[in-house]
């Protein structure tokens, strides 16, 4: 592939997620729409209708098509499954976070990556906006010292009660929708943990709060997440030499302050443009072009961190999801 080769994306899944990717890729040059496949030939047929290119009428057919890449976009308990699948298809893979239910789901999507020789990445946006790269820049030229604690959450208030985060079945409840961006965080700043303590609330199967407590190779991290209630949304990174606040919704950050124990405070404002997932799908194209197999941004091994935290998070609750029954370390 040439480096300035137009990436031709094909889409698994085209609810709300799929829409903001669509209408994201708008604003990544050298990149464009080309299949759609839903369960739902109505729906997918709206949704090109919406944004361009064409229904594919089976997952099959949509990977045995012209594409280069794939974004998955489906729940997350089928994001393993058409992973593994297009990568054995021969296809790169931009997959919506979180990449999948459980540890053991994601070492089988890495290892497939790895005998194709396929570039693979899971979806999550912060550290690709301009306000999240000019705060490490920043703090590169006028250090506040390593990170050593995060705290950071967010929790949902307006869930409608037949929301599929209430579905057990479908992988449901707040860890894996809305907690998988505090725990990335907490591992982007201070690498892995190595003990998770985690307190909160569990009905009809799903966790609907959690609050985790976590100790890192680099330092401390609490992360909460939750259905029902309403959380902040911003966050804090602690050092010797200072402290920094992203400002609400931190995932979606457009500002930031960093505040120096010497009394100054720099004030962060970089505005985000075409909703935001532009800037990950930018990076993914970038890397393609290249013959990469893994961000140096979002690496594999970053995306294990995130997941195993999110494992022990999820046994220390005791949420086992339906499908997980009776398979020996799913967890």
């Amino acid at each position: 592939m040439t480096t300035s080769q137009e990436i031709r994306f094909g889409i698994i899944g085209s609810g709300g997620i799929a829409r903001r990717f669509a209408q994201g890729l708008a604003h990544v040059d050298g990149a464009k729409l080309t299949q759609v496949w839903n369960r739902s030939a109505q729906k997918a047929q709206d949704f090109v209708g919406d944004f361009g290119g064409h229904v594919a009428e089976s997952v099959e057919s949509l990977l045995a098509s012209d594409i280069d890449a794939v974004y998955i976009a489906t729940p997350h308990t089928r994001h393993a499954q058409y992973s593994i699948a297009a990568l054995a298809a021969g296809k790169a893979v931009l997959c919506e976070k979180p990449a999948a239910v459980s540890l053991g789901e994601l070492e089988a999507v890495l290892a497939q990556a790895a005998v194709s020789g396929k570039l693979f990445m899971e979806a999550m946006k912060p550290p690709f906006y301009p306000l999240y790269r000019k705060l490490r820049e920043t703090l590169l030229a006028d250090p506040i010292g390593p990170v050593q604690f995060v705290r950071t959450g967010f929790s949902i208030p307006d869930v409608e009660p037949d929301s599929r985060l209430y579905q057990p079945d479908l992988a449901g409840g707040g860890l894996l929708d809305v907690g998988v961006y505090g725990v990335f965080l907490s591992v982007d700043w201070l690498g892995a943990a190595k003990d998770v303590q985690v307190q909160g609330r569990v009905a009809a199967g799903v966790d609907t709060f959690a609050a985790i407590n976590s100790q890192h190779h680099g330092g401390w991290s609490q992360v909460y997440c939750g259905l029902g209630l309403s959380g902040a949304g911003d966050a804090m990174l602690a050092a010797a030499n200072g402290h920094v606040v992203i400002h609400e919704k931190w995932w979606h950050p457009e500002r930031a302050t960093i505040c120096y124990t010497d009394g100054r405070k720099v004030e962060l404002h970089e505005p985000a443009e075409g909703g935001g997932l532009n800037y990950e799908t930018a990076h993914f194209c970038e890397l393609l072009r290249t013959g990469k197999l893994q961000s140096p941004v979002l690496s594999h091994e970053t995306s294990r961190s995130m997941i195993r935290l999110l494992d022990h998070a999820r046994e220390g609750l005791g949420v086992v999801y339906p499908f997980e029954r009776g398979v020996i370390g799913s967890i």
